[in-house]
């Protein structure tokens, strides 16, 4: 059985530990609510341009248009880009996308498919790199100090695009984390090229309420959709970076008042066992001190 000093160090540093995960709690809870806001802030932008692009392809078909749009005919190699975080501490966020990674990943392999891999975030890279490090062409981290503007994503986009346009991809698939509410955040796997039209966009597209005027475009569709679909690239990724960035400080901030919580409840368990040795000892010593008195 431990000593009262062991019982004492140890109420000591589990009220340490508990003290971190608080204030580990409270910055989460402060960060979540700007990444959270910037994720809103983006969203209107997005739907909006999913909104154009339903619109334009509606009237652009055959072979003249754009391959990011329709795709090749071959669908032989995939590029499968996996959006995690660079931290961990935030219960089962990364490991959540990095399990649908893995699902996606095996059963492309298994139907005979060419895999590549492109890491945003280095607890994705750690966790597939175990099975499929030859697979990860590269890893973007996302560190402490960035912050995520459509500047930031470029380059990832760039690469998605040139290696598209090479023939070293026919398809190109995203998977993160969509964030849905404060306790809520669902692995996600969203196809970038060809480009994914949202049903409910491409339905309205195709019969939009016009009340009396006409749409004339200048230049034509196909030249529109070439200019926006590889911009449109960039900012399906930075949409999904923000819904990422507001789900791991949301998981974050519940597996650190979980922390707490628990921390408090051994902190309750360990001082009663400490008092009950404590006054165990005292007895003892009360009876050795009776009894060499009845001695005398």
């Amino acid at each position: 059985m431990a000593s009262l000093k062991e019982m004492r160090s140890r109420i000591s540093s589990v009220k340490a530990t508990q003290k971190i995960t608080k204030a580990m709690q409270m910055v989460a809870a402060a960060k979540l609510r700007r990444a959270q806001d910037a994720a809103e802030s983006a969203r209107p932008y997005a739907t909006r341009m999913a909104n154009v692009i339903a619109n334009l392809a509606s009237s652009v078909s055959g072979p003249s248009a754009p391959q990011l749009l329709v795709g090749r005919d071959s669908d032989a190699k995939h590029l499968v880009v996996v959006a995690t975080a660079d931290r961990g501490l935030a219960g089962g966020f990364n490991s959540s996308i990095a399990r649908a990674a893995r699902e996606r990943i095996g059963a492309l392999l298994a139907d005979g498919k060419d895999v590549k891999i492109i890491c945003i975030g280095r607890k994705g890279r750690d966790q597939l790199r175990r099975l499929y490090g030859p697979l990860i062409l590269e890893t973007y981290e996302l560190g402490a100090t960035k912050t995520l503007t459509l500047e930031f994503v470029q380059p990832i986009a760039r690469q998605i695009l040139d290696r598209f346009q090479s023939g070293e991809a026919d398809v190109v698939t995203l998977i993160y984390s969509r964030f849905r509410s404060v306790i809520s955040q669902v692995p996600t796997v969203h196809r970038l090229i060809p480009a994914e039209l949202d049903a409910q966009a491409a339905k309205g597209a195709a019969q939009p309420d016009l009340k009396g005027a006409v749409y004339a475009y200048e230049p034509d569709e196909q030249s529109i959709l070439e200019a926006l679909l590889p911009r449109n690239v960039a900012v399906q990724i930075l949409s999904a970076l923000l819904q990422n960035q507001a789900g791991f400080y949301a998981a974050q901030m519940s597996a650190m008042d979980n922390a707490t919580r628990n921390a408090g409840d051994m902190i309750a368990s360990l001082t009663l066992q400490y008092n009950r040795s404590r006054q165990a000892q005292i007895t003892k010593e009360l009876i050795e001190i009776i009894s060499g008195a009845e001695a005398l």
